[in-house]
């Protein structure tokens, strides 16, 4: 490895949370990709993504949509990460125009600081390699140099762009030659055999004022929407939010594609450090921990002479017997049983049920609100039955329904009831009842986790059915 002296300047950490994992289907959902799921250890993708940030740098900048804002927001509180940002985008447009209001946001800083882009959902097993390619990216983008990482290939693989690499620099860094479509598996062949290409991990490090010369140079249209976002951004609790009626005006286009395949000062520095982008289930097999027969096994799992499977169970026992390559999934709402080799066409199935208009492809059973998370535990044509988790401190908005009534038992826990402007205080095995069109909230005063079955009844159920008058987490105008 070349030996580099890291620059003076700062990272700060671009992590880009959008992506909706469809190929992870029933685990990975709309309202709850894979970047928030814990599917290699105890922690999310998107934690491990902060864990493996070099020593020093900057407070993180988090990229994601409306709807995951407070899944970010929670996960980055669990691991104590203190002064993070979260930009939320109006909707998303790809990566050159979020990155575009991540570097204008550090410029307004006066922070000329090395942008390091990473995406939420990745695996990266080496961090002593990892990092030592960040030292060498630092120094050429400290240079002005536009960098990009580059995964040394273990194989053939069709999912990935790559990048061929041109002339070796004597940081360390090589010259990008070009930059190559997802190819076929001949073509992939023989990249890998040549030596001369990499996958495209779609990783960055640059300085946020050479990005936005490029992004000027080569798609001036991009930069003035963004910069028209920036100036009248919103500051809505935790999160900054940039003008959607400008940010709207922005093509749906990658850094590679607007800059990184027009430039002249793009680098590449080669990565050999165990990533995956965890793309479908054949990838987490392939970097999970694998048994004699070549299992991976997660949940409550019995495999009789069963071989190169991924099961993972999160509700009910999964059995196999005399079964070979096969990826089964089960939720409680939903299971996927699969050749492995056929996994990358789970999409297919989400696209049918997406046409079917069913909720499974958008939301779990078990759905998470800022205030906590509820699990449907039954449901039928007239009712249906929720467990409910108010986390400390935490209040649901003031609220009325049109369409339904709600009963309200206390497991455990204490409960602070408003209803038509009284108050009462609820706690364990005592309830309430809340009629149709009644003003009312519900709050968790206590020190513990609230924990309440709420049985709903009414001629129409949705989780639409809710007007808002007041809340603590700006979503009254939703």
């Amino acid at each position: 490895m070349t030996q580099v002296k890291t620059p003076s300047l700062a990272i700060s950490p671009i992590i880009m949370c959008g992506g909706s994992g469809t190929r992870l289907w029933p685990l990975s959902r709309a309202q709850f990709p894979k970047q928030f799921l814990a599917l290699i250890n105890d922690t999310s993708l998107l934690q491990d993504t902060l864990a493996r940030l070099p020593i020093k740098h900057q407070a993180p900048v988090f990229i994601c949509n409306e709807d995951h804002r407070f899944l970010v927001a929670e996960q980055v509180k669990q691991v104590k990460c203190s002064g993070a940002t979260i930009l939320l985008e109006p909707e998303g447009k790809n990566t050159a125009p979020a990155v575009a209001i991540a570097a204008l946001n550090a410029l307004e800083n006066d922070d000329d600081a090395l942008l390091l882009v990473l995406a939420a959902d990745h695996v990266i097993k080496d961090l002593e390699k990892f990092h030592q390619a960040i030292d060498i990216a630092s120094v050429a983008a400290a240079r002005g140099k536009l960098v990009t990482f580059g995964v040394v290939p273990t194989h053939a693989e069709t999912g990935y762009g790559y990048i061929k690499q041109g002339n070796k620099k004597g940081d360390g860094t090589y010259q990008v030659a070009k930059f190559v479509e997802k190819p076929n598996i001949d073509t992939a062949q023989s990249y890998v055999e040549s030596g001369d290409y990499l996958w495209n991990s779609g990783m960055f490090l640059f300085k946020a004022s050479r990005y936005l010369e490029e992004l000027a140079k080569f798609r001036p249209d991009i930069l003035v929407a963004c910069q028209e976002a920036m100036g009248k951004v919103a500051a809505d609790l935790d999160f900054i939010r940039p003008d959607r009626d400008a940010f709207l005006q922005c093509d749906n286009v990658s850094i590679d594609y607007a800059v990184m395949e027009k430039t002249d000062d793009a680098v590449v520095v080669p990565l050999d450090a165990g990533w995956s982008d965890i793309g479908s289930y054949s990838a987490l097999w392939e970097i999970g921990q694998q048994d004699l027969q070549h299992n991976v096994l997660k949940g409550d799992v019995i495999a009789h002479d069963t071989r190169n499977s991924y099961l993972h169970s999160q509700n009910k026992l999964i059995a196999t017997l005399g079964v070979d390559n096969l990826v089964v999934i089960d939720t409680p709402d939903a299971v996927l049983v699969a050749d492995k080799n056929k996994v990358q066409n789970v999409e297919g199935i989400v696209n049918e049920l997406k046409a079917l208009q069913r909720p499974e492809t958008k939301l779990h059973r078990e759905v998470y609100r800022p205030w906590g998370k509820y699990d449907l535990v039954d449901q039928g044509e007239r009712f249906q039955v929720k467990r409910i988790t108010v986390n400390p401190g935490a209040k649901l908005s003031v609220q009325t329904h049109q369409h339904r009534a709600e009963h309200w038992v206390i497991v455990s826990g204490i409960a602070k009831v408003t209803l038509n402007g009284e108050i009462t205080i609820l706690k364990e095995n005592q309830s309430t009842y809340i009629p149709i069109g009644a003003v009312h909230a519900l709050e968790n005063p206590g020190l513990l986790p609230l924990e309440m079955i709420e049985v709903q009844s009414g001629s129409y159920l949705g989780e639409d059915d809710i007007v808002r008058f007041e809340d603590k987490y700006g979503r009254v105008k939703e």
